[in-house]
């Protein structure tokens, strides 16, 4: 796989915001499931969901860089 088709399918941003999709979906479960949470663990949630926002925001408003292809004219 070349480097230009690595930067083109964007596998890596993709992946990275599918984890982030899972942790965050794992920690809604596990907040959701306590039964008296305390400020440190709502704090821990707006961490995740705030770090989240700022990823997406990242990763929607990326440009695609442009590459240039050298051909060998000899």
């Amino acid at each position: 796989m070349t480097p230009e088709r690595l930067s083109a399918w964007r596998i890596f941003p993709r992946l990275l915001i599918t984890l982030y999709g899972i942790s965050f979906w794992r920690t809604t479960e596990w907040f959701m499931s306590l039964p008296d949470p305390t400020n440190a663990q709502s704090a821990f949630v707006s961490v995740v969901v705030g770090a989240g926002a700022a990823w997406f925001g990242l990763y929607v408003g990326g440009t695609k860089h442009a590459t240039v292809k050298v051909e060998n004219k000899s």
